[in-house]
């Protein structure tokens, strides 16, 4: 089987969010993009988080959008092999290097999971070196929880991302 690679993380110095997949599925890969699918409802999500259009952006604008708010993207796995996209078809994961990563953030706040895969496999990676944010899955396949129930609690990353002056 052939193993799959996930994407580069997209921070700066200025992210105070990490939002971590667990690794991008097949439409994501096919185009080379973080949640390149467009039944996957990140994109959407984010907006109501950041109360700013994200859609309608071309994908460069969109991560810029992102990295200029506070928001960086990563995976938790690099690599692994998978038939498909689900993460239950996960075999074999190698993990991403989050704790080299979260050294290289000196604002971060927050390490949030999209979804139970990356949460459970991220959460034992970082421990208790940051706080942590497990999330409903932006994913078009975790279809337990409405748009609007995912949204209330994508919700919650604003209050990571409010800056406190002096």
């Amino acid at each position: 089987m052939i193993r799959k690679a996930g994407f580069p993380a997209v921070v700066d110095a200025r992210t105070r969010v990490l939002i971590l997949g667990s690794l991008p599925g097949e439409a994501s890969l096919a185009v080379q993009q973080y949640y390149g699918n467009p039944r996957n409802a990140f994109w959407r999500l984010m907006e109501g988080v950041l109360d700013t259009p994200l859609v309608p952006l071309a994908y460069d604008e969109r991560l810029a959008a992102l990295i200029s708010r506070g928001v960086g993207l990563w995976d938790v796995i690099a690599e692994a092999e998978r038939p498909g996209s689900l993460d239950a078809a996960i075999r074999d994961p190698a993990a991403n290097d989050l704790l080299a990563l979260i050294e290289t953030l000196p604002n971060l706040r927050v390490v949030a999971f999209n979804g139970g895969t990356a949460a459970k496999l991220g959460g034992r990676l970082i421990g208790d070196r940051v706080a942590t944010l497990a999330l409903p899955s932006s994913s078009p396949a975790h279809a337990a929880r409405s748009f609007e129930q995912k949204a209330d609690a994508w919700n919650g990353l604003r209050a990571f991302l409010i800056t406190r002056a002096g």
